[in-house]
């Protein structure tokens, strides 16, 4: 069973927005499953920190992305807007290049709060990065 609003192809997923963080890091959306989303950045210039492995940071830029772009696919884009209110990440392996991808599942689908899910791995499917985003479900104005 679906999660989401209503059906949505994987274009119809990507936000529109040119010239914003995510573009920047490459990010870029691969499947939507019936509970999920998946995206991928690359690890490299843009990704790393200066140690040379990827930058915690550019992972939870992808799990907030990930997170807040599934949230909006939960609800009525019409009335309502899904914002992120708090987000923490635990840090599990390096990765110093290649890819990682992002899984963004519904842990909580409230009406006026979201709880999600994102697990980031490598090529290998292990574990990288694991994140929690919380998001607000407002009213549009």
């Amino acid at each position: 069973m679906s999660i989401w609003f209503k059906p949505y192809t994987l274009d119809e997923a990507i936000p529109t927005g040119a010239a914003c963080m995510p573009d920047h890091l490459g990010i870029e959306f691969i499947e939507v499953g019936p509970d999920f989303l998946k995206g991928r950045m690359p690890v490299n210039e843009r990704t790393r920190q200066p140690l040379g492995i990827l930058h915690g940071g550019a992972s939870v830029t992808l799990a907030e992305t990930l997170g807040s772009v599934a949230a909006n696919m939960v609800v009525d884009r019409s009335k309502y807007m899904c914002v992120g209110q708090e987000i923490n990440a635990n840090h599990i392996r390096p990765k110093p290049d290649g890819h990682v991808v992002g899984t963004a599942r519904a842990l909580h689908l409230g009406k006026r709060s979201h709880v999600w899910e994102i697990r980031i791995t490598d090529e290998q499917d292990r574990l990288v990065c694991i994140s929690r985003l919380t998001v607000a479900v407002v009213d549009r104005t």
